[in-house]
């Protein structure tokens, strides 16, 4: 197997985006969803009910959109929008950040610590509407997406879109294209989890999937089927991320 490793990884933001809700009112949390159900192009990757769980959150899942409810306390708001200031210290991609507040004042505090957007008062689906408007006038059009990988003087250039699975092999990496093609890497499973943009997600100690590429879970069997011709287990360790899939699946 000749030596490989991974050049730079152009991000990529299809006409689907994923979203991340950040609330500690179930109420709240249930109408934004609920509202979300008339926005097709958009999926759940996460729901956490602090601003600890929800970086944990943005880390692994890599949302392109975060909703928060920005607290009416003035020590957790304060602890929120500082939790969210030092994240902006450390991620290469920043998510957009939209926050509900109840107040104008807590909404323009929440702009001043990097807040994206924001809404006031009870959310309404034309509020909805208007703030996805503006982020999809942010977000890029769609890019070339590859990853390079090269072997001495040998560069191959893979489309994500066209990586079906990436699996374990102790400290390498095997790439399973869409036509059945192999793609031996000389990188660790948790290198690519780490570099790969959110519609990738790990399944297994062993396998990552492309989202894109998976046509059922049969949950009783802990089994994710791909395109229909391939079947890969799924561990409960990664039950949330197998959550996540059903989640984009329902749309």
């Amino acid at each position: 197997m000749a030596s490989i490793n991974c050049g730079t990884l152009i991000q990529y933001f299809p006409m689907q985006f994923s979203f991340t809700i950040i609330s500690d009112n179930d109420q709240t949390t249930k109408q934004t969803l609920d509202l979300f159900e008339n926005f097709p192009n958009y999926f759940c990757a996460g729901i956490a009910k602090d601003s600890q769980s929800g970086v944990n959150q943005i880390i692994k899942l890599k949302p392109q959109l975060v909703i928060i409810k920005i607290p009416i306390k003035i020590n957790e708001r304060n602890m929120l929008l500082e939790t969210v200031a030092e994240l902006f210290q450390y991620i290469e991609t920043i998510p957009y950040f939209i926050g509900m507040a109840d107040s104008a004042d807590s909404a323009l505090t929440a702009l001043q610590s990097g807040f994206s957007d924001y809404i006031v008062n009870s959310l309404s689906l034309h509020q909805l509407g208007k703030s996805l408007f503006k982020f999809e006038k942010r977000t890029p059009p769609n890019l070339v997406s590859n990853i390079c990988i090269k072997s001495y003087s040998d560069y191959q250039f893979v489309n994500l879109q066209e990586i079906v699975y990436l699996k374990a092999d102790n400290n390498t990496t095997d790439i399973k294209l869409q036509n059945n093609k192999i793609i031996n890497a000389y990188k660790t499973l948790k290198h690519f989890e780490n570099l790969l943009p959110f519609y990738f997600l790990r399944i297994h100690k062993s396998y990552i999937v492309n989202i894109n590429h998976v046509s059922r879970i049969h949950y009783s069997k802990s089994k994710c089927y791909l395109n229909y011709n391939e079947i890969l287990p799924f561990s409960l360790n990664y039950r949330y991320n197998v959550d996540v899939i059903i989640r984009k699946i329902n749309i």
